[in-house]
């Protein structure tokens, strides 16, 4: 039996949360994310906290965590937002942000013109850091992870593109 579902998610002042035909919004300061429910979950809102649990007809208390989890993320996201950050590592390996256009040397003949999606914020510190911003959790992360695949880090010198927190596993050279 899952353990998450059965903690509610507080809701902090000057943040909304509303259950419309199926879908629940949450809107606050950094913006508004919505979330399709799902069947199998009921979720309550009451007293500033937001309740999960299986319907009656199915005991389905994994899909109510997975819920709270997803609701948690939009109410941190609308309060604080989250942010990822990257870091290019190679010779000559830049990033400038030229307004919604992330442009990227990445080691190729040409250099890669990454579109900033709706919501999503991109901030580049120096040529080679890279701070992704945004309230959705999965947003960010999915940004971040795109502009990652252009240029993976290789384990050889370890090159390329990879978030700050990350470790590359460096094997060595083949000997003759």
């Amino acid at each position: 039996m899952s353990r998450v579902a059965k903690a509610t998610v507080s809701i902090p002042s000057g943040v909304e949360v509303n259950i419309k035909d199926g879908v629940i919004s949450v809107k606050g300061s950094k913006g508004q994310l919505e979330q399709n429910m799902h069947d199998d979950v009921k979720i309550t809102v009451e007293d500033g906290a937001v309740s999960f649990a299986p319907s009656a007809a199915n005991l389905s208390w994994a899909m109510a965590g997975t819920y709270r989890a997803l609701v948690n993320n939009m109410v941190t996201g609308v309060t604080e937002g989250f942010e990822k950050k990257l870091k290019l590592i190679g010779v000559g390996y830049r990033a400038q942000v030229q307004g919604k256009t992330l442009n990227l040397t990445l080691g190729f003949s040409h250099p890669i013109a990454f579109e900033i999606p709706e919501g999503v914020t991109i901030e580049a510190p120096s040529q080679t850091d890279l701070i992704v911003k945004g309230p959705s959790k999965q947003i960010v992360g999915q940004v971040a992870a795109n502009i990652r695949s252009y240029r993976p880090p290789e384990p050889y010198k370890g090159k390329g593109v990879r978030y700050v927190d990350e470790y590359i596993v460096r094997k060595e050279a083949k000997k003759k």
